[in-house]
């Protein structure tokens, strides 16, 4: 079964996004108006050096060495990339978009029968949210487990869109072949054999969450996600056609908006592989923001070992030079303890953690 919390929480009055800009759309509630570090900043432009790696995933299935290296880099310097040629057929890819926005666009009290209860991470409303006196994200969530069926709570599926069901599952199954073929050359890129990861994980757990962003008349004043890292092994993300940039990648100090690129997805390490890579390859802070007059729409499945499985550094990537960092741990464990803590930057990697005997 999915992680779930162990005691009732209350979250107090949590506005639905869209409805408040239908009503009031110059109205920025004060739940949702972050402290003043917290708030986004407007981005300079940025060079093209900050643009995040391109992978094209037909070269890499060809293992063309060049690509490889790109990818090791990526994982290494970045944590984030984006693929071409990723090999899910486009109609696809507009499919599951067009079921999403289809999704969002219906009446709220038909989106209400597929309720997120607090504390859980599946169903219509917003994640992560712990308190009553907690920010909210300016984001409408719709998040489904998919894989293995055990995980599913098939009342939270609806019957509209009519074609939903359908159209989800045939987008799942593409995403995780691409899942697969990915890790495989990302242990390429390590010096491992290529099925290590699929062995290892048992049979893989996958999750969807739709997000919608509609426009708000104070950007600078709210976030549309909070900065987190994932969880996952692997994280796919497609940025739904004419929507607003929206998110960003932690790169050092400074926020960087990914510009879509057509037909791409989005790829991140979830902090499951930089366990596994004791470090080598991290996961990365990201967020979203949100525009003054244009919504965005994004499709995020998020791959990771089934729940039962034990994990930890990986006996290849630890030596005297790169001793472990991190504990073995039960991946069921971990997600739950992920899902029942608010989204805060990379905080929820400090489970894994080995805490250095040394203080300064």
């Amino acid at each position: 079964m999915a992680p779930v919390p162990s005691l009732p929480i209350k979250v107090g009055h949590i506005d639905d996004v869209q409805e408040l800009r239908k009503a009031k759309p110059a109205t920025v509630p004060e739940r949702f108006i972050r402290d003043m570090a917290d708030r986004p900043k407007v981005v300079p432009n940025l060079s093209s050096s900050l643009d995040i790696p391109i992978i094209d995933l037909s070269k890499l299935m060809k293992t063309d060495k060049d690509e490889v290296m790109q990818l090791k880099t990526a994982c290494e310097e970045w944590g984030f990339f984006q693929v071409l040629n990723h090999g899910i057929d486009l109609n696809v890819v507009e499919d599951i978009e067009n079921v999403a926005k289809d999704f969002f666009m219906l009446p709220l009290q038909e989106k209400q029968k597929y309720p997120m209860a607090p504390g859980t991470v599946q169903g219509y409303g917003q994640a992560f949210v712990f308190s009553e006196n907690q920010k909210l994200d300016w984001c409408n969530m719709f998040a489904l487990g998919v894989e293995p069926p055990c995980i599913r709570n098939t009342k939270l599926w609806p019957s509209k869109p009519v074609n939903f069901r359908e159209t989800l599952e045939i987008y799942s199954r593409e995403v995780r072949k691409l899942c697969k073929t990915l890790l495989k050359y990302i242990a390429v890129s390590l010096g491992l054999k290529g099925d290590v990861f699929e062995e290892m994980f048992g049979v893989a757990v996958q999750a969807v969450r739709m997000n919608y962003y509609p426009p708000c008349s104070r950007p600078d004043l709210v976030l549309g996600l909070s900065p987190h890292s994932d969880g996952s092994a692997l994280t796919v993300l497609q940025q739904g056609k004419d929507s607003s940039v929206g998110l960003q990648i932690l790169k050092g100090q400074t926020w960087v908006p990914v510009q879509p690129i057509t037909n791409a997805l989005v790829i991140n390490i979830g902090d499951t592989l930089e366990v596994l890579t004791n470090g080598k390859y991290k996961s990365v802070e990201h967020r979203a923001v949100t525009h003054k007059e244009r919504d965005r729409l994004s499709i995020v499945t998020f791959y990771a070992p089934s729940y039962d499985i034990e994990l930890g550094p990986m006996a290849e990537l630890v030596d005297e030079k790169n001793p472990c960092r991190y504990r073995r741990y039960n991946h069921g464990e971990y997600s739950k303890h992920y899902v029942t803590n608010k989204l805060q930057g990379k905080r929820t990697l400090d489970f894994a953690k080995i805490q250095s005997k040394t203080s300064n």
